[in-house]
Order: structure tokens, then C-alpha cells, then sequence
């Protein structure tokens, strides 16, 4: 199977659980309006907040 570059739109809680899971085989971009959600991902620390734990 051929690896594919796919961009996703978008790192809430569903852009950001497809990146993840797209990523393990295809190469993904994840855009964001964000900017400290895209520094944040691209420090590898996840800027999903859960109320009762925190930053996931």
C-alpha cells in the first residue's frame, strides 16, 4: 500500500484523533487557526484539555 500525505483541517478533539490515527501510516498535516495549538503539536504535547484530568 502506498503511503499518502493527507492534510487535515482542524486539531480539536476529531481533527486532532484523525491526525493521530492517520499518522501511524500516511504522512498527515494538521492546520489550525491556532497558533499556540500548532506550537503546542508541534512540541508534542497534546492541547486537548479534559475537565477532569487536565491536559490529556
Amino acid at each position: 500500500m502506498k503511503r499518502q500525505t493527507i492534510a487535515v483541517a482542524g486539531t480539536g478533539y476529531v481533527g486532532l484523533s484523525l491526525a493521530v490515527l492517520l499518522a501511524q501510516n500516511n504522512r498527515v498535516i494538521a492546520v489550525d487557526i491556532n497558533a499556540e495549538k500548532v506550537e503546542m503539536i508541534n512540541r508534542r504535547v497534546s492541547p486537548i484539555q479534559n475537565e477532569y484530568y487536565g491536559r490529556d
